[in-house]
């Protein structure tokens, strides 16, 4: 009897242990299916530039509803806040205005540059001011504060409000690179995008700034500068000076994600249609080249 019952406690447990064999399988399983699951949804994360910010947007959306496992966030910030949390690690990438190379307290050898488009920026004005072209050095003036009327420049009998952009803004550090060539900006308002901008330039009498061409509307003038108006016919050949490309960085080789999706904004759905139709410039619409010093050559 005692034989019996140990063969019959013997069988019960070879049973128990297959069973949990089997559950610790299909639970392995069931671990590894979600795994795959959670795998096929691509997270990216793209912050900086808000002059880039309209069109990485809406390339992502679109990219989005044809690639259903795609989780792209798209945020602001300036092109500081862009390099400086893809140097870290903090973001995928990395939106900018300017070369990391030209931003201080970024190492730019551990960062990869993926130019995906080249934005004009333009000084514009409040309609009131009575004023449509500045020479170079006029522009420099009012932006360094020797010049407090409009009509000092031939416009109205108006006082002057400069209202700048952030320090960190790479559409300031493109602007100050082209009128401003080192001289030191005068003590301004300050804002942190360009449509915070166009908004206020746009409501007050007298206000002056400067904006991507992609902010630039009816409600404010844009101004030609020597002479030569702000259109990409200009930018494509340098004629137009205020103009920069829009990076997105990647910290060291971009991850497959991010690579797919860098390789759509290079792609003609993006280059041909897209791009212009936000009021940017393809990038391989260019006929010069600049490099991180400011230099332009042709080709």
């Amino acid at each position: 009897m005692k034989k019996r019952s140990f063969f019959s406690a013997l069988v019960t447990f070879a049973a128990v242990g297959v069973l949990l064999a089997g559950c610790g399988n299909s639970s392995s399983k069931s671990s590894s299916g979600s795994s795959s699951s959670a795998g096929s949804t691509t997270k990216i994360t793209a912050v900086g530039s808000t002059a880039l910010q309209p069109l990485v947007e809406q390339a992502a959306a679109n990219y989005q509803n044809e690639n259903s496992g795609a989780n792209i966030s798209v945020q602001g910030g300036g092109s500081g806040t862009g390099l400086s949390q893809v140097s870290s690690g903090a973001v995928t990438i990395g939106d900018s205005d300017v070369f990391a190379e030209q931003q201080a307290g970024i190492n730019a050898s551990k960062l990869v540059d993926h130019k995906v488009a080249v934005v004009g920026m333009t000084p514009v004005v409040n309609k009131s001011a009575g004023v449509t072209n500045l020479t170079m050095a006029q522009l420099k003036k009012v932006f360094t504060g020797k010049v407090t009327n409009w009509n000092q420049v031939g416009g109205k009998n108006e006082k002057i409000t400069i209202i700048n952009r952030a320090q960190g803004s790479g559409t300031r550090a493109t602007f100050e690179g082209a009128v401003l060539k080192g001289a030191k900006a005068v003590k301004s308002q300050e804002q942190d995008s360009n449509g915070t901008v166009q908004k206020i330039v746009s409501t007050t009498p007298g206000a002056v700034s400067y904006l991507a061409f992609s902010y630039v509307n009816n409600k404010v003038q844009a101004l030609s500068v020597n002479g030569v108006k702000p259109t990409y016919a200009n930018v494509e050949t340098n004629k137009w000076k205020i103009w920069s490309y829009e990076h997105m960085y990647t910290k060291g080789k971009p991850n497959k994600s991010a690579a797919a999706f860098l390789k759509y904004m290079d792609s003609s759905k993006v280059q041909s249609s897209l791009v212009k139709k936000l009021g940017y410039l393809s990038i391989h619409a260019m006929k010069v080249t600049k490099d991180a010093t400011g230099a332009v050559t042709k080709g």
